[in-house]
């Protein structure tokens, strides 16, 4: 959650979709003690997995480990689709009040199609997008700054706004992440990010600061930090002008990240600490995307694929 920005209280929420369904939709007592199941069931994983407690911050990665420990139950696929069901409504209200962006539920199908596989780019097309920034303006070194860093690091677009300069290792090259439940997690940051971070500290960022203070790495044109909707536009922008047709959104670097890791060799565990996550089973999917990467290859190149 952006520092400042009041939290999105899940609970309140669902309270407020829950007389939503009541009032505006009349459905039974029945059925809303069951969206109610299924609603508190997926805040005490959010609470107790993940350590969330605003609505903004939950994304494809907690729905998947949600899933997954729904599948470990006694639970059957008619009752993960229902509780999918309730999480979904859930979310396309937040979305028409305004109070979210994107949906994180929007990419999961249902029960026989659970294995989310999350949009990437591929390693071309990150290119593209990475050569949009102008290097001859502070917002151009700033912008190319912010997409190699996340696509170094795989950290979530909550994270990069919040970084700040003394997390920033540049000695030994990493940065000090603080993650969901403000757990810390060391993640290598590589030469080409690095160079480009350099660029942005010299010759960009103190045009940003208009003379004030801040240790807040990722400066807005008014010398404050940067916000995640700001970052959304910036490479939705970027996208278009590189031609590049794919659903983009902050996460698609995280996505891009571990994949291309795996995809080179990686082993899961070390993208799983890079990544910040609680469960391998979450890191996991990103085998899955590698494995169809190969079917496709496959298809294109072999006489017979």
């Amino acid at each position: 959650m952006t520092s400042g920005t009041p939290a999105l209280s899940l609970h309140r929420q669902v309270d407020a979709f829950l007389d939503y369904l009541a009032v505006e939709k009349g459905l039974s007592q029945n059925t809303l003690e069951s969206y109610g199941r299924d609603l508190n069931r997926f805040l005490v994983h959010l609470e107790e997995r993940h350590g969330l407690g605003d609505a903004r911050d939950v994304t494809s990665d907690h729905m998947i480990s949600h899933i997954g420990e729904l599948r470990k139950g006694e639970l059957n696929s008619r009752s993960v689709n229902r509780a999918l069901a309730a999480i979904r409504g859930f979310f396309r209200y937040l979305l028409r009040e305004g109070l979210i962006e994107e949906s994180p539920v929007s990419e999961i199908l249902s029960a026989k199609a659970l294995v989310h596989l999350p949009h990437t780019l591929s390693r071309e097309e990150m290119e593209r997008l990475l050569e949009q920034p102008d290097d001859a303006t502070p917002l151009g070194l700033r912008n190319r700054a912010m997409m190699e860093f996340m696509y170094a690091t795989g950290v979530r677009v909550s994270e990069l706004m919040s970084l700040t300069l003394n997390q920033l290792n540049w000695q030994v090259g990493y940065v000090l992440v603080r993650g969901k439940g403000d757990k810390e997690r060391i993640v290598p940051v590589g030469r080409v990010a690095f160079h480009h971070l350099r660029q942005y500290l010299e010759r960009a960022r103190p045009a940003l600061l208009k003379g004030s203070r801040t240790d807040v790495l990722f400066l807005n044109r008014s010398g404050r930090g940067m916000t995640r909707q700001g970052f959304w536009k910036i490479i939705r922008q970027y996208a278009a002008l590189a031609g590049i047709r794919k659903r983009i959104h902050p996460h698609v670097f995280r996505h891009s990240f571990a994949t291309h890791l795996l995809e080179g060799g990686a082993d899961l565990r070390s993208v799983q600490v890079m990544l910040g996550h609680a469960d391998i089973s979450t890191t996991q999917i990103y085998t899955h995307v590698s494995r169809e990467r190969l079917k496709e290859i496959h298809r294109k190149f072999h006489p017979r694929g």
